[in-house]
């Protein structure tokens, strides 16, 4: 088959980036034609609050990568959907996760279909975590351009059915984030980062945003049950919300001994440290679809802690992988107790249900809503 995937790749940087790359992977690995087409402009500075929008490792991809999409300029779009639509590709993917982007995708998406080449969106999210007035009529316009969708957790499926409540949709959870080379030991792990190999190591990975609840986990740690346990929380990712209000939080509450925090976009070569580093992930996340943090987790075989609300208890089987609590600090401070004093050993249960999330579960849900589509087309006939 022909495929074009429609979205973020290398030189840009972050978990979007490196899904696409990896599923178009997958893919060329299957024996299909893969190609991506991504963003000459992806965020205007208004919309992007970091640092940089792109990455400083060093990647080859088996495939080309062509950056043609200008997500702000209309004339980039009829360009970029001609030029796909001459390609022939039998599915164009579109990653969506922003209602931003709905303009530029949904009208490349219009221009690239046809009878042949059908679009298969795979839903990050239909319902952003931090609203805007324009999502509900973004995201309608970008919905009727889909021939088929990819949703990664439950919820999101539901919302689909929002927007468009008759194409073919299939849920398939994020594969396994496994870009980031192999484990290394706790002990190398610790030296690299100077940490203490006495302590507990807790640990809040990736970019920091309001609705991640590092202000509910701050909380969790001056909880009175956890002041005499050997406990330190690493925080390391790029603050997207205010820093300075998380530095009040540690001072107020007595955390500076306790809490590591690093404002910066951690390289992908070096992930591996953090990861190989803890003992414990933990999101505590007051609103979710899924997380690609989780897939990180489980590529390194670490329990994580994870919060009640949205597909995020799909992934983490309270028990077997980690803990399921509630978003509040006492139900999050509860679990990390429990944690430290019973020397709960996860492991086993964790290399069991890592199976669940191999990519070729993620390429095959992609072919069959594209089987589908097709067969939706022939019976209209």
């Amino acid at each position: 088959m022909k495929i074009v995937l429609l979205g973020t790749a290398y030189p840009y940087r972050g978990g979007l980036a490196l899904f696409n790359e990896r599923l178009m992977e997958q893919f060329h690995r299957e024996g299909d034609e893969v190609e991506i087409q991504s963003f000459s402009l992806q965020y205007p500075p208004f919309l992007f609050p970091g640092k940089t929008q792109y990455s400083e490792s060093k990647i080859n991809h088996p495939f080309k990568i062509e950056r043609t999409v200008n997500s702000i300029n209309p004339f980039s779009w009829i360009k970029v959907g001609r030029k796909i639509r001459k390609m022939q590709a039998d599915i164009v993917i579109i990653k969506y996760w922003l209602p931003f982007m709905a303009p530029c995708f949904g009208s490349i998406a219009r221009l690239a279909g046809g009878k042949q080449t059908k679009i298969v969106a795979i839903a990050d999210n239909i319902i952003p975590h931090e609203k805007r007035f324009f999502d509900t009529i973004f995201t309608k316009y970008f919905s009727k351009s889909v021939d088929a969708w990819v949703a990664m957790s439950r919820s999101v499926l539901e919302d689909i059915s929002l927007f468009d409540k008759s194409s073919p949709r299939i849920l398939s959870p994020h594969p396994l984030f496994d870009n980031f080379g192999e484990k290394i030991s706790r002990k190398e792990a610790l030296q690299s980062l100077g940490l203490d190999s006495g302590k507990v190591n807790l640990l809040f990975f990736g970019l920091v945003r309001e609705y991640k609840g590092l202000d509910i986990l701050l909380q969790a740690m001056k909880d009175p049950k956890l002041a005499n346990l050997p406990l330190h929380l690493i925080v390391a990712g790029e603050f997207y919300d205010d820093y300075s209000k998380y530095e009040q939080m540690l001072a107020e509450y007595g955390l500076r001994d306790k809490v590591s925090m690093e404002n910066r976009f951690v390289k992908d070569e070096d992930v591996s440290r953090y990861f190989c580093a803890c003992d414990l992930v933990v999101l505590p996340y007051k609103s979710a679809t899924q997380s690609g943090v989780t897939q990180i987790a489980f590529h390194f075989s670490k329990p994580m802690l994870v919060t009640d609300v949205g597909g995020l208890p799909e992934i983490v089987c309270d028990g077997k992988s980690g803990y399921v609590c509630q978003p509040n600090a006492e139900s999050i401070a509860s679990c990390i107790e429990d944690f430290c004093l019973n020397g709960r050993d996860f492991s086993a249960s964790l290399e069991t249900e890592k199976q669940r999330f191999a990519w070729d579960k993620m390429t095959a849900a992609i072919r069959k809503v594209y089987k589908e589509s097709i067969n939706r087309n022939d019976n209209k006939k």
